[in-house]
């Protein structure tokens, strides 16, 4: 599983990576991520604001794997929402891994957490500039953005010319964001698919068990196989290392007709069975 895509600007990014939200600061985000590239991850997803970039940036270096083979992903906050906020929450970020540069750095999300749906399009635009910055300066290889719509990367792109070279999105079986999806992948933008497991919540329903049982696998196995499948960059979050060796090894190939019907799953009259 060390197949890659590639970002507009021709840079390769790993199609699975290993997430740490809500993966604590200290023995278990070092451990994770030890784990996951002793199994050949060659990814790791990170944020400022999941407070672990220590941690990470340490099991980096101590895995005496190459900095070059590896690809890191950390977020700026998506409260900070100014130019020179931007910078200085990019700085403590990199000081923090202890690492020269960044391979893709995002904006968490349009909005700050407390205040989801707010407008802050104009500050948005003020923070891409600073990340643009970053960019030509060769701090970061890759900038993006996460949880934005297609208005909204719209938005970036005009007022800047720089389109987002990767939005990273809750995507799982049941919640395939079809039209965001669909933008980006029409614009090559790369989407990153976090939360592929619902954040746990599908991992022991009924639908999904059928459709693992014909596959002779596990329902996990089928929540990345539909990721990969539909063409995203996918991130397991797992802090125990039997898991995050299995989530690495994606053996199924999914049939056409079980992809449109875990398509249809999109629809609202499955979304509170598939989610309950």
């Amino acid at each position: 599983m060390n197949k890659t895509m590639k970002l507009y600007n021709g840079v390769e990014i790993p199609v699975i990576a290993l997430g740490t939200w809500q993966t604590p600061e200290g023995k278990v985000a070092y451990d994770s991520v030890i784990a996951a590239l002793k199994a050949g991850y060659r990814h790791i997803d990170t944020a400022n604001a999941y407070g672990n970039e220590k941690s990470v940036g340490k099991a980096i270096k101590d895995s005496n794997i190459k900095r070059e083979e590896i690809f890191v992903t950390t977020k700026l906050p998506a409260e900070i929402k100014s130019y020179q906020g931007a910078l200085d929450y990019f700085n403590d970020s990199i000081t923090r891994l202890g690492l020269d540069y960044i391979d893709l750095y995002l904006i968490h999300a349009p909005w700050p957490w407390a205040e989801i749906g707010k407008d802050c399009m104009n500050e948005n635009v003020e923070v891409w500039k600073a990340f643009i910055k970053l960019y030509n300066e060769k701090k970061v290889r890759a900038i993006g953005v996460s949880n934005f719509h297609p208005e909204e990367i719209e938005r970036l792109t005009k007022e800047t010319g720089v389109k987002p070279m990767a939005n990273q999105i809750c995507f799982f079986i049941g919640n395939s964001q079809k039209e965001t999806t669909k933008y980006c992948q029409d614009n090559d933008i790369v989407v990153e698919a976090y939360s592929p497991f619902a954040t746990g919540r599908i991992l022991d329903n009924d639908i999904l068990r059928k459709i693992a049982d014909k596959y002779h696998t596990t329902i996990a196995k089928i929540c990345l196989a539909y990721c990969l499948q539909k063409n995203t960059v996918v991130l397991p979050k797992s802090t125990h290392e039997e898991r995050i060796i299995d989530n690495f090894n994606v053996d199924v190939i999914i049939s056409k007709e079980d992809m449109d019907y875990l398509d249809s799953l999109d629809e609202l009259t499955y979304k509170k069975k598939l989610r309950s």
